[in-house]
């Protein structure tokens, strides 16, 4: 009898603990300005062979600039230079992976992206494209990556993300705008150099910048908030404040907004984002529009859901002078409306999170489309 007990309270045990996810952490990460140098060291203990090269994946801004002269190339290495005007594709992901097979005997060494949120992202999805057959767009979705990505670096030139702690590959695809969400998405290392943020342009880094503050409001007041998302949240949410409202030097304005994405790609990964994100995504898969400004034309409307962040939101873009554009949706189709809405309405874990299981009985797509009529 006293056998028995025990296997049922071990049982039970075991139970609880398997509802936890058993997530991963990016398990090497180098801060400090001027750590864009030790790049060349980093690598060359992962160099398998000098027919093994490294592909770097480059935001092309930094084409022809300085940044360019110190990549660490050795042996066959490849620099693509990559634009970050749009929102990476599936069909760009396919497209860089047939490249690289096409250019090269063997597999590469590993893949090192250099940019923002687009190239990091670009540079996760690759990674395990050059590892797992078929399309990007057949893994975009939740745990179905079933073989290790290629060893990958994320270097970030712009904050506010989270792309370079988070496991997903925001990818649009041909019938969706959704993430390669995988336990191998993860990088294996991350070069946080804050001197690389120095180039951002001002609307950018604002509108990066916020990404992460409305990462940290949504993942604060979500249904899914725990312990552990919530000290990361609340910590990027504190240096958010102190980035946009407080009166810093850009050198510690730099180094604490790097910090907050860190922390504010954390808050996400063991709870969720709401309202502003599900809808953004129907905002760029129509439209196109960057992620870190499609969240702010959303946020400003969302004084419904979350009344303290988009007041602080609009404080914070009057310290900065944003005016944000008007008039994106007044002249869209219906059907391109429906379009925009079925994306936006298909992110179930994002409303989950934000309005708890019996969302759909608090918005409607009518409600979605409301809201899009105001931007």
């Amino acid at each position: 009898m006293e056998l028995k007990n025990r296997t049922e309270k071990q049982s039970a045990t075991l139970n609880t603990k398997n509802k936890y996810k058993n997530f991963p952490m990016v398990p090497r990460v180098v801060f400090g300005r001027g750590s864009f140098d030790q790049l060349e060291q980093i690598l060359l203990p992962k160099r398998r062979n000098s027919d093994a090269p490294f592909i770097y994946l480059v935001d092309d801004f930094f084409e022809g600039k300085q940044l360019e002269q110190r990549i660490p190339w050795l042996f066959n290495d490849q620099v693509i230079f990559i634009s970050a005007d749009e929102e990476p594709k599936t069909g760009q992901v396919d497209a860089l992976v047939e490249k690289i097979n096409n250019d090269f005997d063997e597999l590469p060494s590993g893949i090192v992206g250099i940019g923002g949120g687009t190239l990091l992202d670009l540079a996760k999805a690759v990674a395990i494209m050059m590892a797992n057959k078929g399309s990007s767009k057949d893994y975009q979705g939740w745990d179905l990556v079933t073989r290790p990505a290629l060893y990958h670096v994320g270097i970030p030139t712009i904050s506010g993300t989270g792309a370079e702690v988070s496991r997903t590959a925001v990818l649009l695809g041909p019938e969706k705008k959704l993430g390669i969400n995988s336990d191998y998405t993860t990088y294996d290392q991350v070069l946080l150099d804050p001197d690389l943020l120095r180039t951002v342009p001002q609307e950018q880094w604002f509108y990066t910048g916020m990404d992460c503050f409305i990462h940290c409001v949504e993942s604060l007041k979500g249904t899914y908030l725990n312990a552990f998302s919530q000290s990361y949240g609340e910590k990027a949410f504190e240096l958010c404040k102190e980035v946009f409202l407080g009166d810093l030097s850009q050198d510690s304005a730099e180094e604490k907004l790097m910090m907050a994405s860190w922390h504010g790609g954390m808050s996400i990964a063991y709870s969720q984002v709401g309202v502003a994100h599900a809808m953004s995504y129907g905002l760029s898969y129509l439209l196109g529009i960057r992620h870190g400004l499609g969240n702010c034309l959303v946020f400003q409307h969302l004084g419904e859901f979350y009344p303290e962040g988009v007041a602080l939101f609009k404080t914070m873009c009057e310290r900065h002078t944003i005016t944000l554009p008007k008039n994106i949706c007044a002249n869209l189709s219906e059907s391109e409306m429906d379009t925009m809405v079925a994306v936006a309405y298909s992110m179930d874990a994002l409303w989950e999170n934000a309005l708890g299981k019996d969302w759909k009985e608090l918005i409607s797509k009518e409600g979605i489309r409301a809201i899009y009529r105001n931007i």
